[in-house]
C-alpha cells in the first residue's frame, strides 16, 4: 500500500490507536436508559414520580449522549493532529527509542499517516518507527 507522504510501498503495523475506555464502574447510556425505564415501569401508581425529577433525568441522559458524541469528534481531531505532525516530520532529524529501549537518531524519509487500526509511522534509515516512539525532533 503507498504511502500518503512518500508514494513508497512498505507493510502495515498492527499498532493499535485507541480512542475510547470500557471501565466497568462507570454507567453508559444503556445502563442509564435500562434504569429510567425500569423506574417508570416500577413506579407506584398512587405516587407517580415527581416529573421535575422525570425532566431532569432525561435531560442527563441527554447530556451523556451529546458528550459521547463530543468525545468521538475529539478523538478524531487528535488523529488528525496527529496525521498533520507527523507529515511535519519528514526531513527531520529525529530520536526515537528502538524497541529493546536504546536510543536510536536518524532522518525521517516517509511517513505512513494513521488509520483507525494501525498508529502513524515514520521511516528512518530504512526501519519503521511508530510515531509514539519518537522522543525529539530537529
Amino acid at each position: 500500500m503507498p504511502d500518503a507522504v512518500s508514494g513508497a510501498t512498505g507493510t502495515a503495523a498492527t499498532y493499535s490507536a485507541t480512542t475510547s475506555v470500557d471501565r466497568g464502574d462507570q454507567m453508559g447510556k444503556d445502563t442509564f436508559l435500562k434504569l429510567l425505564v425500569a423506574q417508570m415501569k416500577y413506579q407506584d401508581p398512587g405516587n407517580p414520580a415527581d416529573t421535575n425529577q422525570l425532566m431532569a433525568q432525561t435531560a442527563t441522559f441527554s447530556q451523556v449522549e451529546k458528550l459521547e458524541v463530543i468525545a468521538k469528534q475529539n478523538a478524531s481531531m487528535l488523529a488528525l493532529q496527529r496525521s498533520s505532525s507527523a507529515g511535519a516530520m519528514v526531513g527531520q532529524a529525529v530520536t526515537y527509542t528502538d524497541p529493546s529501549g536504546a536510543a536510536r537518531t536518524g532522518v525521517v524519509t516517509s511517513v505512513r499517516l494513521a488509520t483507525d487500526k494501525a498508529e502513524a509511522e515514520a521511516t528512518i534509515g530504512g526501519v519503521s518507527v511508530p510515531v509514539g516512539r519518537i522522543t525529539h525532533v530537529g
